[in-house]
């Protein structure tokens, strides 16, 4: 039997430390429901496993079996940061793929985690998200709105378009329609499949690509009005999603939810209930 060898993609360690959690600790019992025996979980050494290995990672060899960093013999799953943002997120996968392909190790599937925000009335706080779409939402070009369109022409002089959409008064024109390629990459349809049949009550829809987080009513009223199927937002999945494309690999972006998107308040932020969920999503779908 063909090895599955998974990629999980995070940007930042407390996530990546979440996901490890559910993939190294068996399901909760009642005689395992007790905080004491939740401390004696087995766990993985996150810094360094196999010599060589970069900080930050989780490195899977079959001497470390026993370690439950893979669900079975035939699934290895490693969990690697890299970086908060798009940029990051694409040059850190793309080196990770490229590294295991020179080991001859190379990975049959990515799927970027993480926490991210929520589009209220499309999902909840603590709630799973698998991606149909990573979009990235702001790969594109400001136009003036109907509204800023005379003050425009005013300070500049009236002229014509020369872009689709630039007359449109949308306010942003996407790379699509500016002729420069996708600003969407669509997860593999299996592998949402397989996700989805293991995290049944998760919700599904669009997750957003942005460098910067929302944190008005206004941007946030406006990415829902243009992205009608998106239920989160985050900062990595696009460029990850890209990477793997690059690759030729299956790809997913599952989140769990920490805050509403929305006005920016840390003090509505849910960071334990997002990376719980985070723990859950990854025993349940790869423990």
């Amino acid at each position: 039997m063909t090895a599955t060898r998974l990629l999980i993609v995070t940007a930042v360690e407390p996530e990546a430390a979440a996901l490890r959690a559910g993939i190294t600790q068996p399901p909760p019992t009642a005689s395992s429901a007790s905080p004491s025996a939740h401390a004696a979980a087995p766990s993985i050494t996150h810094h360094g496993a196999v010599a060589g290995a970069q900080p930050g990672t989780v490195s899977v060899t079959h001497a470390e079996a026993e370690r439950g960093t893979h669900a079975d013999a035939s699934q290895v799953v490693h969990v690697e940061a890299v970086g908060v943002g798009p940029a990051a997120a694409a040059a850190g996968t793309a080196r990770l793929i490229a590294l295991a392909e020179a080991r001859g190790e190379p990975y049959t599937a990515v799927i970027s985690a993480g926490i991210a925000g929520g589009f209220v009335g499309r999902t909840e706080v603590g709630a799973t998200v698998l991606g149909t779409r990573s979009i990235a939402a702001d790969l594109g070009a400001e136009a003036p709105t109907q509204a800023e369109a005379p003050t425009q022409a005013e300070a500049t002089g009236p002229a014509e378009p020369t872009e689709p959409g630039a007359a449109s008064g949308r306010g942003f024109i996407p790379i699509e329609e500016l002729g420069f390629g996708s600003s969407i990459v669509a997860a593999d349809a299996a592998l949402l499949k397989m996700l989805s049949s293991a995290l049944p009550y998760a919700v599904v829809g669009d997750v957003l690509t942005l460098a910067t987080v929302t944190g008005t009513a206004a941007t946030a009223a406006a990415l829902r009005a243009r992205f009608p199927d998106a239920v989160a937002e985050a900062m990595e999945g696009y460029g990850v999603a890209i990477a793997a494309r690059a690759a030729g690999l299956p790809f997913v972006e599952l989140r769990t939810i920490s805050n509403p998107v929305g006005p920016r308040d840390r003090a509505a932020w849910r960071l334990g209930e997002a990376f719980s969920a985070l723990t859950e999503a990854a025993r349940k779908a790869c423990g």
